[in-house]
């Protein structure tokens, strides 16, 4: 028996031994409390309350103008909807990066406002004091490598990170760092599919691909986009799923017609 079928409720530690037992992970984003229901009755593993919500959620160009108080309102909507899968929140842009105590405080804040079940937090080296004081106070943390989006000044691009050597380098460094600090997992956004494979190889604990190829231990996807009710953003690595904007466009525009027409509400829906 698979260990995701016999789980009653996903932990970090179930990760670990799937990833032992060689059973892929699956994660998606959610952001409030109807979608998290739903996602949660279809067994997914993970839900990422991802910053993401800045773009999907408020319409921001980037993720890094959604606040903290903003992510512990999504998670805690999230949370509501969930009974089996782990519930992962990120730290949102400016709540860690300048100091660990500032990053420990943000933590501690969505753990005990939220009831969610860990946190992800973005980078490498430049962040590990901040990364092993939050595990240090007994809060579980993801990390998250190869395109970082709260750095897409930096970056100047959306495009396939550690390509060059030098980069891939680091990225391989990093991703050990993060493991000897105690992360239960790690995000590999799009990177080559092979540096995916040898990073996911050489670690123990599970890596979590988007845009990285075939070969890590499980795979997450932002809901707006594999439902596709994002319709804009098509990037290679994205399979849609559904298209609920023309699903939903469609319905509209057939109860804007039904109103129009005075075909509703009928008599079977008018009470007497």
């Amino acid at each position: 028996m698979s260990v995701q079928k016999e789980i009653k409720k996903i932990t970090t530690n179930t990760l670990q031994r799937m990833k032992a037992n060689g059973e892929k992970i699956s994660m998606l984003t959610a952001y409030d409390f109807s979608f998290a229901k739903i996602i949660d009755n279809a067994n997914i593993d993970v839900i990422l309350v991802g910053d993401s919500a800045s773009n999907v959620m408020a319409g921001h160009e980037t993720t890094l103008p959604i606040t903290l108080e903003q992510m512990i309102y999504h998670a805690s909507s999230v949370i509501r909807g969930v009974h089996r899968c782990l519930v992962v929140v990120d730290l949102p842009f400016g709540s860690y990066q300048s100091n660990s105590e500032i990053a420990l405080a943000s933590a501690i804040r969505i753990m005990k406002e939220t009831g969610a079940h860990a946190i992800k937090l973005e980078g490498g080296e430049e962040v590990l004091e901040s990364v092993k004081r939050i595990i240090s106070a007994g809060i579980p943390v993801m990390g998250h490598l190869g395109l970082t989006p709260q750095s897409i000044y930096k970056f100047g691009t959306y495009n396939v990170r550690a390509k060059e050597a030098a980069e891939a380098a680091k990225l391989r460094h990093d991703a050990q760092l993060l493991e000897d600090a105690g992360c239960f997992a790690v995000v590999l956004e799009k990177i080559p599919a092979l540096l995916a494979k040898e990073v996911s190889e050489s670690l123990h604990i599970p890596t979590i691909g988007i845009g990285a190829g075939k070969y890590c231990d499980g795979q997450v996807l932002v809901m707006h986009d594999m439902l596709g009710i994002n319709t804009e953003f098509k990037p290679r690595f994205l399979r849609q799923y559904l298209n609920i904007y023309e699903q939903v466009n469609m319905a509209v525009q057939q109860y804007v017609n039904d109103v129009k027409t005075s075909n509703f509400p009928s008599d079977a829906e008018s009470y007497e």
